[in-house]
């Protein structure tokens, strides 16, 4: 009797060892199954984060045309930041993306887009000009130092210009001066050359390739740190 009994009591350790390890490996089983869970809609919100973003907070564009050299190359992919138009944080040295105010692009070649890239020279309100013939551009008065941007070589501007800024509008140039069409050669577009601040698309963050080019866009803030506000009407 007392066999039997430790025999059955045997078998049922053994049954309960083999539900106890069946139970562990549904349990494990289970867990790997939340785990998988968690990870896919971590990976599904990361996607939908990085397409909203792309929607409404950045912007990635080709250069292509050498209007901002040595800034900006021929080929170079862009990343913008598409919040700055809208929240009106754009400042005079950003580089910007808008897109053809007033028929800009017609006649030249577009790459298949309206969207041109310029660095803002005079925000509205301000007086911007220059004598031409290697003079410097002058903003409210004040003659700005543009070495650390200007292609090597190039002048401020061939030609004198003087422009009074409207409101809602900025004036904007291009880094290449020698080879770029911008707010000084459209004077007759009917709004004087200038940009409407609601065309802006985004202001340059990065190059992110070609790898080589890779860098942050420094908008030289430093060099319009001496001219005065625009004076009040």
């Amino acid at each position: 009797m007392a066999s039997e009994e430790v025999r059955r009591s045997t078998q049922t350790g053994k049954g309960l060892s083999y539900r106890a390890k069946h139970a562990k490996r549904n349990g494990s089983s289970s867990s790997a199954d939340r785990e998988m869970v968690h990870y896919a809609v971590e990976f599904v919100a990361l996607l939908l984060v990085l397409v909203l973003l792309r929607m409404f907070a950045i912007g990635v564009y080709v250069i292509p045309s050498s209007s901002m050299e040595d800034t900006i190359a021929i080929g170079d992919r862009l990343i913008t930041n598409r919040l700055a138009g809208p929240l009106k944080t754009v400042k005079r040295g950003d580089v910007v993306v808008f897109s053809d105010p007033a028929r800009w692009l017609v006649g030249k070649q577009s790459h298949g887009s309206d969207d041109l890239i310029k660095r803002v020279i005079g925000m509205p309100g301000d007086m911007v000009e220059c004598k031409g013939g290697g003079a410097p551009v002058t903003v409210n008065g004040v003659a700005i130092d543009e070495s650390v941007y200007l292609k090597p070589g190039v002048e401020p501007s061939i030609f004198p210009f003087s422009v009074k800024v409207t409101a809602g509008n900025v004036f904007v140039m291009g880094d290449n001066r020698a080879n770029s069409a911008d707010s000084r050669y459209h004077a007759d577009d009917g709004n004087g050359g200038l940009v409407p601040m609601k065309n802006i698309i985004g202001v340059a963050m990065l190059t992110f390739w070609p790898f080589a080019h890779f860098r942050t866009m420094n908008s030289h803030h430093e060099v319009f740190e001496s001219v005065p506000d625009a004076p009040k009407k």
